[in-house]
């Protein structure tokens, strides 16, 4: 059997992982990589002898290049029994998405309902089977907990409302063309390879500089947030799982357990030797070494977010039921991982 994978935003920390996954099971990967003047690759340069790996420039706002990435798929494998999308790509911090509204409804809404079309355009849809990126931002002020797959939507972001878009708009073209189609509302994930403005990787690179001398501190924002954290690389195989289904659903992806960022916090700072006590509030609260007294967490308002996601508890269960998966990695191992990643002894 001849299988295939495009993957948008290969060169993501999701994307990455999920690369190698496939290749492991002797997938042809295509990957798209969005042109920049910088080298934006390292989480994949190690796959690049890779045989099967093929890299091509491509952009979700432009339905052209999209089209064209099929069609030379499309020619390449003339044998092709399926081709799996995995849309990957995305404006993804959710902050910033306040300040690039526009463009992050262009990228994550608009740029889904353009790969869906080159997919109705392709000529070869009944081959093809297509997993979209969402998200837990969907709940934003949650309606109820835990959250699943029946919870009301109520997202709280520009991202938030472009990921409900596309939500809904796989959805319709699942029902209304026969594609085979799902969603995967994904609760928060992180790895080492997480970008380094997300919260838990600010943590364990804030870490290594206070470690090195390179800082004194590490200013955070709302620290009380209550997160659902797994391990990306369990997540990638949640996604793999959903289009090998005999019918196609929408599935959510969580461990199932709360944790807040002042927790990752007081473990990661643990692991490399610090006791983190707290005094005072809001933003005059102050983290404190019980050792050796130095101040090393401050809290800052310009890292709250307009409109703040207090609480996500994600519901699996479905997925454990349908597919088989569950989350592998603990909170503990997942924070090891980002901590011996950003601070090796």
């Amino acid at each position: 059997m001849v299988r295939v994978a495009l993957i948008t935003g290969i060169t993501g920390q999701d994307g990455s992982y999920l690369a190698e996954l496939l290749l492991d099971k002797e997938y042809y990967v295509w990957g798209l990589i969005r042109r920049a003047s910088s080298i934006n690759t390292k989480r994949i340069d190690h796959l690049y002898k890779n045989q099967n790996l093929v890299l091509r420039y491509g952009d979700m706002t432009d339905s052209s290049n999209l089209l064209h990435v099929l069609s030379k798929i499309k020619s390449t494998y003339s044998e092709l029994d399926r081709l799996e999308i995995y849309n990957l790509a995305a404006m993804s911090h959710v902050k910033v998405s306040f300040e690039l509204p526009e463009y992050t409804g262009n990228v994550d809404a608009l740029g889904t309902l353009r790969l869906l079309e080159a997919i109705r355009s392709s000529g070869f849809q009944e081959k093809i089977r297509f997993y979209q990126a969402s998200t837990s931002e969907l709940y934003g002020k949650v309606q109820e907990e835990p959250q699943k797959e029946t919870t009301p939507f109520y997202p709280r972001s520009p991202y938030g409302v472009a990921k409900l878009y596309a939500y809904w708009i796989v959805k319709n073209y699942r029902e209304s063309y026969g594609m085979f189609a799902c969603n995967g509302i994904l609760f928060n994930h992180g790895s080492p390879r997480r970008g380094p403005t997300f919260v838990t990787r600010k943590i364990t690179r804030g870490l290594n500089m206070i470690l090195t001398g390179e800082r004194d501190k590490l200013v955070m924002g709302n620290i009380d947030s209550l997160r659902d954290w797994g391990h990306a690389r369990d997540y990638v195989k949640g996604m793999w799982m959903m289009l090998q289904a005999e019918e196609p659903d929408d599935f959510v992806l969580s461990t199932g357990e709360f944790h807040t960022v002042r927790e990752f916090i007081e473990k990661a700072f643990a692991m490399r030797g610090f006791n983190i006590k707290w005094v005072g509030e809001g933003v005059d609260e102050i983290g404190y070494d019980e050792g050796s007294g130095r101040k090393l967490i401050e809290i800052s308002s310009r890292y709250f977010r307009p409109t703040e996601v207090d609480r996500l508890l994600g519901d699996s269960s479905k997925a454990k039921e349908v597919l088989g998966w569950e989350s592998e990695t603990s909170f503990e191992e997942l924070i090891k991982d980002m901590v011996d990643g950003d601070c090796p002894l």
